[in-house]
Order: C-alpha cells, then structure tokens, then sequence
C-alpha cells in the first residue's frame, strides 16, 4: 500500500507557489471561443431564441464566433479574457481546435477557428501567445504572459488525406487526440458500442504523427486504441485529459494497466476537474480530484502526471463562461449526438457539481487541493507543469 504523505504546505505557500511556477492546463478546450461572455453575446442568444434556436448545438458556433469577435474589438471582453486568464494562474491552456465534429466540415472549421485564435493574440498586443515548441513555453513563463498550445480532440479534419497532418502542423497543431467518443477512420471511441482498436489507416496516422513530432493524445480513445498507440507509436504517446477508473469508474477513464503503460513508455497523464468523471456522487468535493491525481502518481510515479482540467466554465460538462438558458438542451431534437455522451449515464447532468471549482479562475484551488494531500513543492512543480514540459520538449520539440 502506497505510503500516507503528510502536508508540507500551507494553503497560502500552495498558492504562492502557484503563483511563481510553470502551469499548464493539458486540456482547456474553449481558451478562445467560450473564455468571454459579454452583453452583446448575451443579447444574441435571446435574438436567436426568438427565431427559434432550440438547442446548445445550434446555437454554440454563432456563439464561438461572436466570442472572436468581441475579443478582437471590444476592450471590455478583453479585459474579461485577461482577468481570466490572470486568475487562474496558468501559463500555458491546451486549447483544442477541432472535437465532437462529424467529417463534413471539420477539416474547414478546424481551419476557420485556428485563424481566429491568431487573430485574437495579434488583437491582444502581446500578453497571450501561440506556442509551437518547449523554448517558446519556457519564454513565455519567463516572460510572465500566458500561451495557448494548440490541439485536436479528434482526426476528422485530417479525413483520410494524411497530408493534412502536415498542413495543420504548420498551423501549430501540436497534439492530436486519435478518437473522439464514438468510431472515426482511425479507431474507436472510448463511448462505442463494440469499441476497438486502430485501423490500418488508424496506424499510418500515428506514424504520421510521428514523423511531424506531433504529440499522440489517447484521451477520448478505447482502451484497445490506447493499446495500439502505445505499440504503433514511436514516441511517447499521452493522456491530455482523463481519469482512473479504478478510483471512479467512468467510460471516459482509464484502467492502471493502460495508465502505467503509457507512463513506461515515457507518457504523461492529465487529470480532469468535470465531476461527473471523477465521482458518482451529485456533491464533488476537490478531494475527488485529489484522490485520481494521488492513485495515479502511485501507479504512474510522480514524473508522469499532472492536470488536464477539460473545464472552463460552470456547468456540468466543459462548459464555456457562455451562459445558456438551463431549458435550452444541449442537442437538438431528431439529430444525432456526435459528442457520444449519454448524459445520464454519464453522469453529465446539471446536479453533478464539482464545489471549489467554478471556471478556470479558480485553478489555484487544484493546487491548494494537491498541497493538502502532502505533495511537496519539486512534486507540485512536476505535476502543475514540468512533466509535460519534459514530453512535449521530447517529442515537439
């Protein structure tokens, strides 16, 4: 049985340390399109619910776009994305670029919101940045301002032309996710209905990857598929953002065996905030964070983990500071879910709170949380950043 650590720390020398050191959140996916939400915005919504908007999933592109636009215009929303930004104390957020997306279309808007995302750092002047390798990650925390790394949750804008890999690697994709939820061209989802592993096309993409030094993600994948990156991949393949299943089960998590496999071969693994991924229970305190961080530093060992909190806003899920109306569903009637979350079953429903974290603001208290649990500052500094540093530098460069 691991040993019991005892507390080093106290909360204000957690935060302080916070403060000070290299933070990277390995999954932040709205840092651009859902990081403000500003009267105009909150007027659209009502127009578009007017003209009969019914559904989050309509209604969250108009939404994501208007949010690149007041953040290139609006001084207000600036600030808003600043304070944000500067609250949290992250230095680096692993934004994602493409996820839940069929095939139509992905490749164009995958496209579409990585220029936005370069419109909006030029509209800012100088604090926030795009960065492409471990120098730039290093002089960014020097520098004191804050980066956005960019990524895919999911292959579909790759569809089935490999030298996409390439074109978005020069648009500075550096990690991408093999599998959303359900079956693509390369593998299968962790929420399939009969998941398994990579197809042979599936295998060509991780050599491809590969090739690019661009970063393998398994977050959202099978465990078979997870199986196959590992035995395919040349380089250390990672878990941006998931949880242990043996502390919690959820779909979405993964079992030891694969966790410790990915951290042999040189891997890293995030650890999530949504709370219905890491507790069954409607009341989640920040323990529950704390308790798959602790498992998996004693499954992985400490050089491999850190945190991928896949969560900017209140709510149940991923939630954006974009506030919809509770009544509005998060699909629209007659369509298929391409998310791939049964949100029931999946413990995605709006009475699943995570207390201590409300949007990414409150980052700080992840750490307070971890200090309580008697990690000390060279630990805290190797799970807020430096171990995937250590990877990215490894494989991107």
């Amino acid at each position: 049985m691991p040993q019991k650590r005892k507390a080093t720390l106290t909360p204000d020398e957690a935060r302080a340390l916070h403060r000070e050191a290299l933070v990277i959140d390995t999954q932040q996916p709205p840092i651009v399109s859902g990081a403000v939400f500003t009267p105009r915005m909150k007027q659209a919504i009502e127009q578009a619910i007017r003209q009969g908007v019914t559904a989050r999933d309509e209604l969250g592109p108009r939404m994501a776009a208007l949010a690149a636009r007041e953040l290139m215009t609006s001084p207000n929303a600036q600030k808003q994305y600043l304070g944000l930004w500067n609250r949290s104390g992250v230095t680096i957020a692993c934004g994602t670029f493409s996820g839940a997306h069929k095939y139509t279309g992905a490749y164009e808007r995958a496209n579409e919101l990585i220029g936005r995302a370069y419109g909006i750092v030029e509209a800012l002047g100088g604090p926030v940045e795009v960065v492409r390798t471990a120098a730039d990650i290093e002089r960014v925390h020097r520098e004191r301002k804050h980066g956005i790394l960019i990524d895919f949750q999911n292959t579909t804008p790759i569809g089935d032309d490999l030298d996409r890999i390439q074109h978005f690697y020069n648009l500075g994709v550096r990690m991408v996710q093999l599998t959303y939820n359900l079956r693509n061209l390369v593998g299968d989802g962790c929420t399939e209905a009969n998941p398994s592993g990579l197809s042979y096309f599936g295998r060509e993409v991780v050599r491809r990857l590969n090739e690019t030094k661009i970063l393998v993600d398994v977050s959202h994948c099978s465990e078979p598929v997870g199986w196959d990156a590992l035995k395919f991949s040349t380089a250390p393949v990672i878990v941006s953002h998931s949880a242990s299943k043996a502390v919690c089960y959820h779909d979405r998590g993964k079992t030891d065996e694969l966790a410790k496999a990915v951290a042999d071969r040189g891997g890293y693994f995030g650890v999530v905030v949504i709370a219905g991924f890491i507790s069954d229970k409607a009341e989640v305190p920040l323990d529950a964070f704390a308790d798959h961080v602790e498992h998996l530093v004693d499954v992985c060992g400490i050089d491999h983990v850190g945190v991928g909190t896949d969560k900017m806003g209140p709510g149940p899920g991923t939630e954006s500071m974009v506030e919809y109306p509770e009544s509005m569903p998060r699909h629209s009637a007659g369509t298929f879910d391409w998310a791939g979350f049964r949100l029931k079953e999946h413990r995605l429903l709006g009475d699943n709170v995570l207390r201590g974290y409300e949007n990414l603001g409150d980052w700080p208290n992840l750490t307070v949380a971890l200090a309580k649990r008697g990690f000390n500052e060279e630990e805290l500094r190797k799970i807020l950043g430096l171990n995937y540093l250590r990877v990215f530098r490894e494989v991107c460069g």
